[in-house]
């Protein structure tokens, strides 16, 4: 059974306590990139606009559960969020659970808006405390998930609350932004249009393991890019330079090269590189290596020949899915694989294929380039695109209400 939506809640004079993924980059308290605000805004306001008021949920950053820390106040989101939704945001405490945020709650007005403070400065989100869950359940009359970018997490606001709320009879219900996520990572994976290619970059290949064991059975191509390539390369006995390879990491990409062996799935790895002596985007001395790194410098993209070879298996794909830049794409020396790649997408896009970036650095890259509209979908979860690429269930979608 499909899960119930926020759309189909009739919300008119109720409270509906929203929990969504406000965490965005914040320096010297200015929002460097609004995207997860402006992502949940569709669901927001299908609340306000049908003569409901919100009490919203979210955390900021990795506070340890030891109440305020100014750092990670959700306070420059709450300016934010009025900005973009026309009307003010009601940010009453210090504490999420307090009895002045529970009054504030119990006060709003229908097309009132109030954001609590980091949930993570309460030592009961992480933990899951019936005691916390229980003061949050209390702030609504229904309980919307839209935090696409934590649900693979069970934390309180996450499970323990909306668990509360089934168990008080109260509507527990999927926001649009959640629903779009799922939509297009769960089809992508189901029923993909083929050519199926994966484009998967970044760091840490045993971050990645379960991500590569589950979409060989599933994709035609899986291209490697990033620092993890070099641990498949050095299994293969390729001399890899000063390029990070630890001997977990090889041998984890060992057995997935045999994996594919035995699989339809082509596994594609660079053949050129461009590397350099220091990790710094001035220092060192840069140069392009076709095959063997020499001893000393390390690879920081993949080189031009294996940038046009990826740009081609990606154009002939109809269905792509982006995990993870090609390299220090943050430095203009090594930004081009990660550039090439991802106009690779915009044209196979244009053609009709269906093209997916799963969050994180993939995400930022996108919104770097200028090209975050041009793709199909751009996820706002980096670690949960992850968890469903990798195939596993997520227990704080399964106890939403169904349709």
């Amino acid at each position: 059974m499909p899960t119930k939506t926020i759309a189909q809640l009739d919300v008119t004079n109720k409270r509906v306590l929203c929990r969504v993924d406000f965490n965005v980059p914040i320096e010297d308290g200015v929002i460097g990139d609004d995207r997860r605000i402006r992502e949940a805004l569709p669901t927001l306001r299908s609340v306000l606009d049908r003569g409901g008021s919100l009490v919203l949920m979210s955390h900021l950053g990795r506070p340890e559960g030891r109440g305020f820390e100014a750092e990670f106040s959700l306070k420059p989101v709450a300016a934010k969020l009025g900005e973009l939704l026309g009307r003010p945001v009601k940010f009453p405490s210090n504490d999420c659970t307090d009895a002045v945020s529970a009054a504030a709650a119990m006060a709003l007005k229908p097309g009132e808006v109030l954001l609590l403070e980091n949930v993570r400065f309460a030592k009961g989100e992480k933990k899951g405390e019936a005691e916390y869950a229980a003061k949050l359940a209390s702030d609504g009359h229904a309980y919307c998930n839209d935090a696409f970018g934590t649900a693979h997490r069970e934390d309180g606001s996450m499970f323990a609350v909306p668990k509360a709320m089934k168990a008080q009879d109260k509507a527990c219900v999927a926001g649009l932004l959640l629903m779009k996520e799922l939509k297009y990572l769960g089809e992508a994976l189901a029923k993909p249009a083929k050519p199926f290619c994966v484009v998967l970059g970044g760091a840490k290949v045993t971050d990645k393991i379960g991500v590569v064991d589950n979409l060989i059975a599933k994709a035609d191509s899986i291209v490697i890019g990033g620092a993890m390539a070099y641990p498949f390369l050095r299994a293969m006995g390729k001399k890899i330079g000063s390029s990070r390879a630890s001997d977990e990491d090889t041998a984890a990409a060992k057995a997935l090269i045999d994996h594919a062996a035995r699989s339809t799935c082509e596994l594609f790895l660079p053949e050129d590189h461009v590397c350099s002596t220091h990790f710094s985007e001035r220092d060192g001395n840069i140069e392009v290596f076709d095959g063997a790194i020499r001893d000393g410098f390390m690879g920081l993209d993949i080189g031009p020949k294996t940038q046009l070879r990826y740009a081609m298996i990606i154009k002939k794909a109809k269905t792509i899915v982006w995990n993870g830049p090609m390299g220090v794409f943050e430095w203009s020396p090594f930004r081009v694989g990660t550039m090439m790649v991802a106009q690779a997408m915009v044209d196979a896009t244009k053609a009709g294929a269906v093209s997916i970036v799963g969050g994180g650095d993939s995400a930022a890259a996108a919104e770097m380039l200028h090209l975050a509209d041009k793709f199909s979908h751009v996820s706002t979860g980096g670690g949960a695109s992850l968890e469903m690429l990798a195939g596993k269930p997520f227990a704080t979608v399964a106890l939403l209400d169904q349709a």
